[in-house]
């Protein structure tokens, strides 16, 4: 076991914005409905599956401490691009620009949209960073595959759930409701698995590179302690 109190790093800051970036991203191209393999989901598939990557190598190298800050930042920017996107939709438009209503179709998701999605970030988020946290010492660090998949599939399950659920109950049968949530959820782990080896690298790197590789002991699991 090492540093239990890692330090900030030039790496750290640049997975954190990755982190919000494609976050933020995410959530705005996931409007459009596409279909893979004969299944439909949001276009947000292929890149928010990448934030549970990175928040997978946050906590693992840095520690779930700093993992939940960068989680909540996420939470943050993202809901200051949501009262961008609201205030942009109140300004009223130039006479001669017809595009105001695409403006709204794209960027004004609908009030229960957003809490669907912000409350299945949250809860999948935090789930995956303390499942991986508390893997990691009951493996002693061992079996990094084992940890990063087994996080995803329990936080990417409730992700869904919590997503699907909130966004789609009483608009869609029971069936296509769970159909839905468990198509999301496997395609969030398959892409967890083919991601394993680029995890492993990025992982190995960073702890040599910044010289951390945090075990979380005594550290408290409250998503609000922010200490």
């Amino acid at each position: 076991m090492s540093n239990l109190q890692p330090r900030i790093t030039g790496l750290f800051v640049t997975l954190a914005t990755l982190f919000i970036a494609l976050l933020i991203t995410s959530n705005i191209i996931a409007v459009k409905i596409i279909e893979v393999g004969g299944r439909i989901v949001p276009a947000a598939i292929v890149l928010f599956p990448l934030t549970y990557i990175i928040g997978d190598i946050l906590t693992e190298v840095y520690g779930y401490r700093l993992a939940r800050k960068v989680i909540w930042l996420g939470f943050l920017g993202n809901f200051v691009a949501v009262v961008g996107f609201w205030l942009g939709g109140l300004l009223p438009a130039a006479e001669f620009w017809g595009n105001d209503e695409a403006y709204h179709i794209i960027l004004g998701a609908t009030p229960r949209l957003l809490v669907a999605s912000l409350g299945g970030y949250l809860v999948g988020e935090f789930t995956n960073s303390i499942v991986l946290s508390k893997l990691k010492l009951a493996t002693d660090g061992r079996w990094l595959w084992m940890r990063t998949i087994g996080s995803t599939v329990v936080g990417q399950g409730l992700d869904s759930i919590v997503f699907i659920s909130v966004a789609f109950v009483g608009t869609l049968a029971f069936n296509n409701l769970t159909e839905l949530i468990v198509t999301q959820w496997l395609v969030k782990v398959f892409y967890e698995i083919l991601a394993t080896p680029l995890t492993y690298l990025t992982v190995s790197y960073v702890k040599k590179w910044d010289g951390i590789d945090t075990y979380d002991t005594d550290v408290s699991i409250n998503p609000l302690d922010l200490r």
